[in-house]
């Protein structure tokens, strides 16, 4: 079976996002504690103002990257509490292990994605009151030219979280699929509307030498895309290589895989704060919690509900959470950010 086989069954075109634009809300907040060398996670005192973490409970982050947002649960749910911090790529952990050697053995950091956390927490005997993710790919992967996602500094055409973890990778694809089946990932997962044309552009070069650097790719989507249509505030292989990216992580699998496994191992009142980079990320989180917040989801005209749903979480806002004019003039990458939180419920959710 080929990849562009195996990608053709395994990947289905989601719903168009919706066009609305999430209203920016204030929120008080609170300390905030930087990761080590400085880094400071996108929408934290906002993410920290929502969840509310005090001492003695016991909180997952699902995304450790730099370490910041684990840090600052540390700060907040310890002496007493436990923190689990889980990710797919094993040099976040290696760099995490030493900053956070301070906070001792009620820290745990696990190489696992968060599609595992369930089993993750189950053999750490954990039931969160807390749980977060920071989806998307990190400050310190973009500034890693090895890694292959920086498509400003030439590199290895990978993008893979796990290197090691036996998935395909951005150059397997590139030069392998079909041109169609290239322009649909392209256009499905990264918005692209000149997709055709850099899937053009893409086979053609693959046929004299495959792709195999980030600077090679980078540069067919500049040729193939009319200079009077670059965007004005990002790259024009930016769109490209979200795509690829999303495809060979299975991003949105393990999100959903995910987010189903957060709300069944949270307690009751336990708080999960989710913070999406791209709108097909922030719609699967917002049609998620939305529908798992509703009391009925009988069809509208039916008079009476028979459809025993009943609501596993609360909305504190149905609107997401926006970084400040300042945090985006301070760090560009935040402008794209949503944050959404719920509220788990008694009702134990139903089977996904």
């Amino acid at each position: 079976m080929t990849l562009a086989t195996t990608w053709a069954q395994t990947w289905c075109v989601p719903r168009a996002p919706s066009d609305r634009r999430p209203q920016r809300r204030r929120s008080a907040a609170l300390p905030v504690a930087a990761a080590a060398g400085g880094h400071v996670p996108v929408l934290l005192p906002e993410l920290l103002a929502a969840l509310r973490p005090v001492a003695g409970e016991a909180a997952v982050d699902g995304t450790l990257g730099a370490g910041g947002v684990t840090r600052a649960l540390c700060d907040h749910v310890l002496p007493g509490g436990r923190v689990l911090a889980l990710d797919r790529d094993p040099a976040a952990i290696s760099r995490a292990r030493e900053g956070l050697a301070a906070y001792g053995p009620a820290v745990v950091l696990e190489h696992a994605s968060f599609g595992d956390l369930e089993a993750v927490a189950q053999r750490h005997d954990l039931r969160p009151d807390i749980i977060t993710f920071d989806l998307g790919v990190s400050s310190l992967q973009l500034g890693d030219p090895a890694r292959g996602f920086s498509l400003r500094q030439p590199g290895p055409l990978d993008m893979r979280f796990d290197p090691a973890g036996g998935a395909v990778s951005a150059a397997d694809l590139v030069n392998t699929l079909e041109q169609g089946e290239l322009a649909r990932l392209i256009r499905t997962y990264g918005g692209e509307r000149f997709a055709g044309s850099i899937a053009a552009r893409i086979v053609r070069r693959r046929a004299s030498a495959p792709l195999t650097s980030t600077s090679e790719l980078a540069a067919c989507c500049e040729s193939a895309i009319p200079r009077r249509f670059w965007p004005r505030h990002i790259h024009p292989a930016t769109r490209t290589f979200q795509a690829l990216r999303i495809v060979v992580n299975d991003e949105l699998g393990e999100l959903e895989r995910g987010l189903a496994a957060a709300i069944r191992i949270l307690r009751p009142g336990g708080r999960l704060g989710v913070i999406a980079f791209h709108a097909l990320e922030d719609t699967a989180v917002k049609r998620l919690l939305s529908n798992l917040a509703r009391v009925c989801v009988c069809p509208p005209l039916q008079p009476l509900c028979t459809c025993a749903h009943r609501a596993t979480l609360s909305l504190p806002t149905r609107r997401a959470t926006m970084p400040s004019v300042a945090e985006r003039t301070r760090n560009p990458r935040a402008r794209s950010a949503r944050l959404r939180v719920a509220v788990r419920l008694d009702a134990d959710p139903p089977a996904v």
